[in-house]
């Protein structure tokens, strides 16, 4: 595939704007020694460009952009619209956002606009026409970057004029309030609509719930789709207004991972590269780092995506700020790398002096030199990258096995009042994906309605807690496993349709064809309470629910045990379904059991699994000419010790060696080989 970029970009954020402009070319020189070669500016500057509403000035921002052209640096433009200029709210109040609760915020903040203003529309739309104007042809200017992390802190909106537009966009949607009621089983406590003005969105005041559930599901997931698309109609907005100035400079905005207000696969049809910004807490999971990874790829088409941000050493937004080991940085950043990513890039360049993120670390930190262990580990990844990053780019992941990440479940899952409040949807995904990331099985994430042809591809479709089974998407999935194809669903799957109505007939809905199995009930478990799993594959305990299943052609695979009226039902068959079969699971497994489950059935389809030892990946990229790069990576912080033999004969990269037997890796070590 051919890359984005003529090289490859290392470099962040950098906020000159924060400090004496006496101050910029040393920044740059030492940014320079640590071998950034990319910076991303004009993310948070509205106030400075537009000072006033009928007035603009660029007069800093030119003399930003003219030293980064003077050292040959290559530019990722923001269009400085994600946070509103004090003046704004000050004569547009209702620019700014309202909380669940009424409260409608005053200046101050980020990401603290309302979507549906047209005031903010008409003028953030400007500002980028102005911004664009002004740059384009700017000499090593790469990427536009449309406002920064839409929804982050900000919440959904709650305004009088969201209710109007929500109101509007039922209409177009449904047409009539009769079939409005239809969808939303508006019947439920007298909440017939009869007019739309009675339309009022989920506030807590109303029919919300917290900010996640509603007394009318169908309400909240309905607004919830609504608010998503309001922001992506503000980043279009100013997409369409760069493009009227640069027709070939690519777009972006920057995601966040397993964000729940956003359905990514919708935003990313409207960018022309994905990009990223990786905060992992101190106990995050390695494997739930690379499963964010693979999803921001996924959402893309499986293409190479930009890291546009990681912290340098500590991160701000966290209860306790802990710095990063050594090599823990680079180990982060070598790791998006093998699940794509085309940049390395981080917030921030200097770390600022005020501010509520003055403590988020930075290249250059607070010392000021050279002499800091942060820049001298970031001027060696940097040289890494500088060496290699070039003949990694444009390389692909190949996938035999494919999970379906879906944020109309998501929503759904999260926002149902029972029969648990036990579930965390992107949890339940990484306890599939985690079984195969431990066996170094590739994985792409795509969407629940991804097309029969392109799903065929795959040897295995997996399905966590696919509550929400949208129009066409089951019988999609019985093409699929009838020609050959292999499934996994289980507990709370198939429940729900899009109107987010319960399927009538039995769990689990237009599934249960496919499933083989009726779930004639499913029980809660308190948070500290297990269900024992036994069976030939699995020997484990389930947790939060258990599906009580009866078999309607699927053969058992596992029983529950211990005393419950149900020990000795299934808790895990399978479905032989035209020439493929398909696999529930009843339970949310433990580890155990779900990595024991996993491996029978990577055995059996012959996924190429290859054995190393806990804590250490192998992830591979393949090149257009068939050069193959591998990725073995220690995420631990104790030395490994490992011998693979697929990997031997091969060229490492970093140091210049081959590999030829066993491999040493210091904690947090990267061997990049090119096999």
């Amino acid at each position: 595939m051919k890359p984005i970029y003529d090289h490859f970009l290392f470099g962040g954020d950098w906020n000159p704007e924060q400090w004496p402009e006496e101050t910029w070319e040393h920044d740059i020189e030492m940014l320079e020694d640590a071998h950034i070669n990319e910076v991303t500016i004009n993310v948070f500057s509205w106030a400075l460009l537009q000072p006033a509403e009928d007035r603009y000035d660029f007069t800093m921002l030119d003399k930003i952009v003219a030293l980064l052209v003077k050292h040959d640096f290559n530019i990722v433009m923001a269009t400085g619209t994600a946070a509103l200029p004090g003046w704004m709210v000050r004569l547009h109040p209702e620019v700014i956002r309202t909380e669940q609760n009424g409260t409608r915020h005053v200046f101050g903040g980020r990401h603290n606009f309302c979507p549906t203003s047209p005031y903010f529309r008409e003028a953030s739309r400007a500002l980028a026409a102005h911004v664009a104007e002004r740059y384009t042809g700017t000499p090593g200017l790469v990427n536009w970057h449309v406002c920064n992390e839409y929804g982050g802190g900000g919440g959904l909106c709650y305004c009088d004029q969201c209710a109007e537009s929500f109101r509007a966009w039922l209409k177009a949607k449904y047409g009539t309030v009769e079939a409005l009621n239809q969808a939303w089983c508006a019947n439920f406590w007298s909440h017939t609509i009869t007019e739309w003005a009675d339309v009022v969105p989920p506030v807590s005041y109303g029919d919300g719930i917290g900010d996640a559930k509603c007394v009318v599901s169908g309400l909240q997931m309905d607004y919830r789709r609504f608010q998503s698309q309001a922001q992506l109609a503000c980043y279009k907005n100013e997409r369409d207004a760069i493009r009227e100035y640069d027709a070939v400079t690519p777009i972006t905005t920057n995601l966040m991972g397993t964000f729940k207000d956003l359905d990514y696969f919708e935003w990313a049809k409207e960018m022309d590269v994905v990009s990223w910004d990786n905060y992992p807490g101190m106990d995050t999971p390695s494997s739930f780092t690379a499963m964010c990874h693979d999803l921001m790829r996924g959402i893309g088409g499986n293409k190479p995506f930009m890291l546009m941000e990681q912290t340098p050493n500590q991160q701000n937004w966290f209860p306790f700020c802990k710095v990063k080991r050594p090599g823990e940085v680079r180990k982060l950043s070598w790791q998006a790398v093998a699940h794509g990513a085309d940049t390395v890039q981080f917030f921030q360049m200097k770390q600022s002096i005020g501010g509520c993120e003055r403590f988020h670390g930075a290249v250059i930190a607070h010392d000021g030199t050279e002499d800091s262990r942060v820049f001298k580990e970031t001027a060696a990844l940097g040289d890494e990258l500088a060496r290699i990053g070039k003949r990694i780019m444009g390389s692909e992941i190949h996938a035999k096995v494919a999970i379906m990440f879906d944020w109309q479940s998501y929503w759904s899952l999260e926002g149902c009042v029972g029969p648990t409040a036990g579930f965390s949807y992107p949890n339940e995904v990484h306890r599939f994906y985690r079984a195969l990331w431990r066996r170094n099985v590739p994985v792409d994430m795509i969407e629940s309605t991804m097309p029969l042809n392109e799903l065929k591809k795959y040897d295995l479709v997996i399905a966590p807690a696919l509550i929400t089974v949208l129009p066409g998407v089951a019988e999609t999935l019985e093409a699929y496993v009838s020609d050959g194809g292999n499934f996994i669903t289980g507990y709370m799957a198939g429940i729900h349709d899009e109107h987010d109505l319960v399927v009538p007939g039995g769990y689990p809905g237009k599934l249960r064809k496919l499933m083989g199995v009726w779930i004639e009930e499913i029980d809660a478990l308190a948070p500290s309470e297990t269900i024992e799993v036994h069976g030939d594959m699995v020997d484990a305990k389930g947790e939060i629910v258990a599906s009580i299943i009866h078999r309607e052609g699927a053969r058992r695979l596992a029983t529950y045990g211990g005393s419950e009226f149900y020990a000795g039902h299934s808790a895990l068959t399978v479905n032989d379904f035209g020439s493929g079969k398909a696999y529930f699971v009843g339970t949310p497994l433990d580890e155990t059991g779900m990595n024991a489950f996993m491996a029978s059935i990577v055995s059996e389809l012959g996924l190429g699994s290859i054995g190393t030892p806990e804590d250490v990946s192998l992830s591979v990229r393949y090149a257009d000419d068939g050069t193959r790069y591998a990725f073995l990576i220690n995420n631990g912080n104790t030395d490994k010790r490992l011998c693979v033999s697929e990997l031997n004969g091969g060229e490492e990269l970093l140091s210049g060696g081959r590999i030829d037997d066993a491999i040493e890796l210091r904690p947090y070590g990267v061997n990049v080989i090119k096999l």
